[in-house]
């Protein structure tokens, strides 16, 4: 436990992955509840970010991840426009062993005891049902069923600024903002990627998918039968004549090992941490393929979540989450301007609003 508190402080205090305002630790031992809540930034406004529930390997390693993503989501916020900071919980453990009411009621809880300092939502794990639970314990919660207040389920809108951030790619590249004709590989049709799915062939793309289960993909099939299903991804990013990569799965899609056998000219998918290290985006520039950050096409969904604090709107979230392609267009403009990937013009554009916040403080 010395070496996990060890890491952690390093982390905070002293590397470049640092400089988040608040890390709690959270244990209920009546629930079996054990939770990381990391608040990165409040710059912009209190933190929001969903709850991550999931089995990991050590508690160093929940600790790495709930500091990964809520800084992430701070960076998404800003790029979004909205008025709030980056944070994100994970609780440590198999969702489908230890959920339950009394655990998630605890976490309520803990959250309830920030004040308001971080908004917690849905994230790998986490369901709007659960949203619910935790809503009774605790007001700064988004992400609920829309018979207790909520906007419901965030994936919708998510899918659809992946869309736009996809037609913003295609603009770059092709000078059409169209993907009619374009082949598309979808990893992943879940939640987010079957909606992605059909938005692409609406516009008239040639879709190819793979998920690891293979009822996603049945799903797929049976309501479009003219979309073709790849073996896995491995297949997925080797296939010839692919346009478009939409890694809609977990993080680490884009790889040492992945990015030199890529065919496709643009990565745009909704999985969040897609480069598995920062110098992934340079080996992408370097063989010309286009990479949309994760973070910026990604943004329907926290949107969503956000609006649901002022009372939701679908149509008003529907053209926040439109601005995405104008959003990512002027990353495109400013990493050619500056002569860095797009990534990286990305986290130039979300730092300085941050930085402009923080001069603006009292």
């Amino acid at each position: 436990m010395t070496d996990v508190t060890d890491g952690v402080l390093h982390t905070l205090f002293r590397s470049e992955q640092g400089g988040h305002e608040q890390v709690v630790l959270c244990q209920d031992r009546a629930s079996g509840l054990k939770a990381v809540i990391a608040i990165h930034s409040t710059a912009l406004g209190p933190a929001l970010g969903g709850t991550r529930f999931y089995p990991y390997a050590s508690e160093e390693e929940a600790v790495a991840d709930a500091l990964n993503l809520s800084r992430g989501m701070s960076y998404k916020n800003a790029l979004a426009g909205l008025d709030h900071g980056g944070g994100k919980a994970v609780i440590i453990g198999d969702p489908e062993q230890i959920k339950s009411e009394e655990l998630l009621l605890a976490y309520g809880r803990f959250v309830d005891s920030l004040g308001g300092r971080y908004v917690t939502a849905c994230d790998v794990g986490t369901y709007v049902v659960d949203m619910d639970v935790v809503a009774r314990e605790s007001r700064w919660v988004t992400g609920r069923s829309p018979e207790n207040g909520g906007a419901g389920d965030s994936s919708v809108l998510t899918a659809y600024g992946v869309f736009q951030g996809m037609r913003a790619s295609a603009q770059h590249v092709w000078g059409d903002p169209t993907l009619r004709g374009r082949k598309v590989g979808v990893a992943g049709v879940g939640k987010v990627g079957h909606h992605l799915v059909e938005h692409l062939l609406s516009d008239g793309a040639e879709v190819l998918v793979t998920d690891v289960r293979e009822e996603s993909v049945r799903r797929i099939l049976d309501k479009h039968p003219q979309v073709t299903a790849v073996a896995d991804t491995a297949a997925l990013i080797r296939t010839e004549g692919l346009d478009i990569y939409a890694p809609c799965a977990l993080g680490g899609a884009l790889s040492d090992a992945t990015v030199p056998v890529l065919t496709a000219k643009v990565v745009c998918g909704a999985a969040n941490n897609q480069l598995a290290h920062p110098g992934v985006e340079k080996d992408l520039a370097d063989r010309g393929i286009l990479y949309a950050p994760d973070y910026v096409v990604n943004a329907g969904g926290v949107i969503q979540v956000a609006d649901e604090l002022h009372g939701f709107d679908f149509d008003r979230c529907k053209a926040k989450a439109s601005k995405i392609f104008d959003t990512t267009l002027a990353i495109f403009a400013r990493a050619k301007e500056d002569g860095i990937p797009p990534a990286a013009a990305a986290d130039r554009i979300a730092e300085q609003r941050m930085a402009e916040a923080r001069r603006r403080r009292p």
